[in-house]
């Protein structure tokens, strides 16, 4: 949480919380697991409902079944312009972040409900029960699996998809959206960086997707400016930690800003005559 509210203050925006599972971890893993009362869930989200106008709703690890169901209810209520669900099922380190139960749920209740749906390659996989590529599999061949996916995802009720590939030999993403003359798929390639600051790329990335679509741009255009964000955290982070680093979620805040002119109010009145 304490990443995507970064993230979304990179972006100018506001970002407000609710808290639906807490953790013990590190860079070096997921240690402990602890669910949040649905309850506490519903009137957190109800009081922030009723104090903000929310553009964008972020949805990452849930956790268990009845934080999937609080969440759920209050969207088929609320129903916001934009909802972006990360499906987080696992930490990187292996540790489960949804249970069973929740992961049916949130395929059941969610999905119909997100504007995009934002799985890695792992995810998809396990939410579809398609192949993963082999380790040696050529960048083709990976994009013919997450092809194949994402039409699985489509078929599971989800409009629209972004199958990341972060952790292939090529940064691959494929966006499968649907539009007026049915589903359409765009490729996003980059290099994949050698770095050991990665932990949460995929959270920052549709973290950041929320926010652009908050500011009112396209999906192509915001998977291609999260993409560049994410890249460019990840080239500017500094070694933390002794495991999976993080990103450098802020680090704009370190380069140079353009110039600004200061104009008077006599140069203003003299520019209107």
């Amino acid at each position: 949480m304490t990443a995507d509210i970064k993230v979304i203050a990179a972006h100018e925006c506001y970002g407000v919380a609710c808290i639906t599972a807490l953790t013990v971890q590190s860079t070096q893993g997921v240690r402990k697991v602890e669910a949040v009362d649905p309850r506490g869930i519903t009137a957190t989200l109800n009081e922030l409902a009723g104090d903000f106008a929310i553009e964008a709703v972020h949805i990452g690890m849930l956790g268990n079944e009845g934080a999937v169901r609080a969440v759920a209810d209050f969207l088929s209520e609320f129903r916001p312009r934009h909802i972006v669900l990360d499906p987080i099922l696992k930490a990187s380190s292996g540790a489960d972040l949804l249970s069973p139960g929740g992961t049916r749920l949130m395929v059941e209740q969610l999905f119909p409900l997100a504007e995009l749906v934002t799985p890695n390659l792992d995810e998809a996989a396990a939410l579809t029960s398609v192949p993963l590529p082999a380790s040696d599999a050529s960048p083709s061949a990976c994009i013919d699996v997450m092809r194949q996916a994402a039409r699985h995802l489509h078929a599971l009720g989800a409009g629209n998809v972004v199958v990341t590939g972060g952790d292939l030999e090529k940064a691959i993403d494929l966006l499968s959206f649907t539009t007026s003359r049915g589903v359409e798929q765009e490729v996003f390639k980059a290099e994949r960086q050698r770095s050991s600051s990665t932990h949460g790329t995929g959270c920052a990335f549709s973290t950041a997707l929320a926010c652009h679509l908050a500011l009112g741009r396209g999906l192509p255009e915001a998977v291609l400016l999260s993409k560049a964000y994410v890249s460019a955290a990840i080239s500017n982070a500094q070694p933390l930690g002794h495991g999976n680093g993080p990103l450098h979620h802020l680090y704009r805040m370190t380069q140079p800003r353009r110039p600004t002119k200061v104009v008077t109010e006599a140069e203003r009145a003299h520019s209107r005559t």
